[in-house]
């Protein structure tokens, strides 16, 4: 164990793209003391893990980019992961956050020292264990960074190739091979498009279906991204144009309107028109209310479920056997399907009881007690008996419509003024008041009661117990305004 004296100001975990976006806003603050950890060889986060044929953003590019680091010359509507994940490193060359990061260096834990009022961060450096200690921690590690593990009987027993779309197998040529897609979420909607091609026979295996958008993808051209490069308010109008169609888009999407119905008509009139098979159309039919699960969108999904040498499989799969997966019919008959290659478009393990390590506050709190029965925080960052910690992309920050990345600058707008306010006053520590924090998430939770989010469907928005511990209820819009009025008199502040 090594480095047990050195202390920064703040320490940032994970180098995705809101670990980045702090870091730069702290620079730009004039917090310059900080060190960002990442647990991988390379910065990016969701978009260097999630290269996947076909992977993309569902958020037009011009919205899914920080405002205070805009890209005009973006090549489609829709940017692909390959050129966001340019456009993450670029940005941190162009910071210089490079110098500042420790990559390969995996935090084990971290610990609150009452006594001083700083934190203790232990890590798995490449080399050696290390100990760092802040005096204020960012836990910056996202949603989307851990796949979901495969829940099924018998997979470490197939002789073929498995694996997730996020740790895609990229020198396996799947040409003429026998492929199955588990899962019919928004990565398996780009994959299956991209690989139908090349595939000689391809099964996508569905549990639920979901409600499909269209997309209207398409490229912009060179005059259009000149355009946007020479006329900064043109892309400045451009972008708050998007942001008020998913916002308006949200009354449909978030509760029950009128608008939900007319959103419902557009997706089935779009599988109609995409599906003549009457009898696959109906198996792609969703029969739950549309905003219950995450609304994709797609062009070219449903034209690839049509091609002669693929098939959606709607039998519950019983188990992998070694030569590929066994369904089971209602009537209780097994059949198997022979695989070369079997791909989990499952999604992630999204941490709904703490981040992916030990966290222990004041008194000894574990945050994964703290939040057995649910997670909670105040505006998703600041945690009740877990002083200078803060979080971004926490309990009920994400979006069911619109970028993330609106929030989360939000957030990190909240902890410069945070750390800011320690600063100023000289104080040791600040820690949100609990009945602050609880007051706070009454009112979220009872606003979650309105939305299609809890209409009766099974999705990753939901714990166990039925409690939305995800996303926001309400405008994004909202959501900034509120989270960054930033109050000291919300917190005990001690010096």
């Amino acid at each position: 164990m090594t480095g047990g004296d050195e202390l920064h100001e703040v320490v940032i975990v994970g180098g995705g793209f809101s670990g980045i976006a702090m870091a730069i806003r702290l620079l730009q603050a004039g917090f310059d003391d900080f060190v960002l950890l990442e647990r991988a060889k390379e910065l990016g986060g969701t978009w260097r893990d999630n290269q996947y044929p076909g992977a993309a953003c569902d958020v037009p590019a011009h919205l899914y980019s920080l405002s205070f680091e805009p890209k005009p010359d973006w090549s489609r509507a829709f940017a692909t992961a390959p050129e966001i994940q340019r456009y993450v490193l670029e940005v941190v060359d162009r910071h210089g956050l490079r110098a500042r990061t420790r990559v390969e260096t995996r935090v084990s834990g971290l610990e609150y020292q009452e006594e001083t009022g700083t934190w203790t961060i232990r890590a798995e450096g490449p080399a050696r264990e290390e100990q760092l200690r802040a005096r204020l921690v960012v836990v910056a590690c996202g949603g989307l960074s851990n796949p979901a593990p495969l829940p099924i009987e018998g997979t470490a027993g197939f002789q073929g190739k498995l694996f997730h779309t996020a740790e895609w197998a990229h020198d396996l040529d799947l040409a003429g091979k026998r492929v199955g897609v588990i899962g019919t979420g928004a990565s398996a909607i780009q994959v299956v498009p991209a690989i139908a091609e090349r595939v000689g026979e391809l099964s996508v295996f569905q549990r639920t279906p979901p409600w499909i958008f269209p997309r209207n993808d398409r490229e912009f051209s060179e005059a259009e991204r000149r355009f946007f490069t020479e006329h900064p308010r043109a892309r400045r109008w451009l972008r708050s144009t998007i942001f008020t169609v998913t916002e308006l888009m949200s009354l449909g999407m978030v509760w029950r309107t009128p608008l939900t119905g007319v959103l419902e008509r557009v997706c089935h009139e779009h599988l109609a028109r995409q599906v003549p098979d009457l009898v696959l159309r109906e198996k792609l039919t969703p029969d739950y209310r549309l905003g219950c699960k995450r609304m994709l969108l797609s062009d070219d999904y449903y034209p690839a479920l049509c091609r002669a040498h693929v098939s959606l499989v709607t039998e519950p799969i019983a188990r992998i056997y070694p030569r590929g997966i066994v369904t089971r019919d209602v009537r209780g008959r097994e059949l198997e399907r022979e695989l070369d290659v079997i791909i989990a478009a499952t999604g992630f393990d999204v941490p709904v009881d703490s981040p992916p390590f030990p966290v222990v506050g004041a008194q000894g709190r574990s945050l994964h007690r703290e939040w057995a029965a649910g997670a909670e925080a105040f505006f998703g960052v600041s945690i009740a008996g877990f002083p200078n910690l803060a979080m971004l992309m926490g309990p009920n920050t994400g979006p069911g419509h619109t970028s993330v990345l609106v929030y989360t600058e939000a957030e990190i707008e909240r902890v410069i003024a945070m750390l800011r306010h320690l600063r100023a006053e000289g104080l040791k520590c600040m820690d949100v008041r609990p009945e602050v924090q609880a007051r706070f998430n009454r009112g979220v939770q009872r606003r979650m009661r309105y939305t299609n989010w809890t209409s009766g469907c099974h999705s990753w928005y939901l714990t166990r117990s039925g409690k939305n511990t995800s996303l926001w209820p309400g405008f994004a819009a909202e959501y900034a305004l509120r989270a960054r009025r930033f109050s000291p008199a919300d917190f005990h502040c001690e010096r």
